[in-house]
């Protein structure tokens, strides 16, 4: 892999990465085979300092940018992508944040510096078994109720990444109509992870893919949170601010990022396997055969061309701020091509090794499986195809194009 000039401090942050993917992939395949979560995956990502990198330099972070933490999330997911999916939630968030500044600054400022101080992870926990997911639309179940200096919160939540090491949790809710709302609202409450009634089932361990990722169920039994740690609200019923896209978040990026790397871990892992597979018809291991050098060749070519759109979006969001409002379609491009590109290449690598990739002895069968996940992150296909659509059909009546 070639790498565009970096800074020193952007390698600075791709060399922590890789020596934490080496740590952690040593532990993904006993956990993966057991279904346990990697806690000592988390407690070396925080005594690293890894968590705290998008965390700004107020709150004792180091303040790293959309680019820089591309870059760490792709070389982290190479070796463990399901513990490098639950930090890039982390990341997700705190970056989208420290840019918008859209929560109030003492709950901001306060999240912050018990992340920094802690340990652990925070993530919004917003689908539930009914709603789907969330960029779908539709209104949660899960409620928050007013109550003396706050709300009462109830629901239950699914996929909640991280779950065992989360901190906080950013919950989608329901709040009942009042006399300026009479169809209700949504908002969202941060919960501290460990308030009473708040309780996390284990329910993900046996899954089709990322198994080590704690994409648990999670239930609010009358929880309180504080008037000043709900956000977001919106009166139900009233439409999106403009140019706002469900699920499109540049810093989601991070995690589109983490599925490039699954990707090339199943590529590397291929052509480990190829240079040293000798069957006893060839004079030489497989790798000399055209066949196998062309179908690893257009492995490669199809992770370069998604690396290439996926550093060009973060790139350009992270050093032109003024061109973010034009980003959207290069966003849902570069998560487009990442995730779908881990999957071609994670199939193709099991034709590579044959039969021997179906068994545990290679990590080729536990990346097929985990890249898959990739599909259902928002933008989910078929809305990712739709914004490049409108923007391709825009772009042409601009031009006078149009019919």
């Amino acid at each position: 892999m070639v790498l565009p000039e970096l800074t020193p401090r952007q390698r600075r942050a791709l060399a922590l990465a890789e020596a934490l993917a080496a740590r952690n992939a040593e532990r993904a395949a006993t956990h993966d085979r057991d279904g346990s979560f990697p806690h000592a995956s988390y407690a070396d990502m925080h005594a690293s300092g890894y968590l705290r990198l998008v965390i700004p330099e107020e709150f004792g972070g180091a303040g790293a940018d959309l680019f820089e933490m591309v870059l760490a999330q792709e070389q982290l997911g190479r070796g463990d992508g399901a513990t490098a999916l639950a930090a890039g939630m982390l990341i997700q968030l705190i970056g989208r944040l420290a840019e918008e500044r859209s929560w109030p600054a003492p709950l901001f400022a306060e999240v912050c510096r018990t992340l920094v101080a802690e340990g652990g992870l925070i993530n919004s926990v917003v689908t539930e078994p009914e709603l789907g997911s969330i960029s779908r639309g539709g209104l949660p179940r899960t409620t928050a109720i007013p109550a003396p200096g706050g709300w009462r919160v109830s629901g239950h939540k699914i996929f909640a990444t991280g779950g065992p090491a989360l901190r906080f949790m950013v919950v989608g809710v329901t709040i009942p109509p009042g006399p300026s709302t009479p169809h209700g609202e949504t908002a969202s409450v941060v919960v501290r992870a460990d308030a009473p009634g708040v309780r996390l089932v284990a329910t993900w361990g046996d899954s089709l893919g990322l198994r080590t990722a704690g994409n648990d169920d999670v239930f609010f039994d009358e929880v309180f949170v504080p008037e000043g740690w709900m956000v977001s609200r919106r009166p139900i019923g009233e439409p999106a601010a403009p140019g706002q896209l469900p699920g499109l978040n540049a810093w989601s990026l991070t995690v589109a990022a983490v599925y490039l790397g699954i990707g090339q871990a199943a590529c590397d892992a291929a052509c480990d396997y190829a240079r040293n597979r000798r069957p006893p018809a060839l004079t030489g291991p497989i790798a000399e055969l055209p066949h196998i050098q062309q179908a690893i060749g257009q492995m490669q070519l199809q992770l370069e061309a998604a690396r290439a759109v996926l550093y060009s979006a973060a790139r350009t969001w992270a050093e032109h701020p003024a061109l973010r409002p034009e980003l959207a379609p290069q966003i849902a491009a570069a998560k487009y091509l990442a995730t779908n590109a881990a999957c071609a290449v994670s199939e193709a690598a099991l034709r590579v090794a044959g039969g021997f990739s179906l068994t545990r002895a290679l990590p080729l069968e536990r990346y097929f499986r985990d890249a898959r996940a990739g599909l259902f992150h928002p933008p989910q296909d078929d809305l990712a195809l739709a914004i490049l659509g409108r923007a391709a059909l825009a772009a042409g009546a601009a031009r006078g194009l149009a019919p």
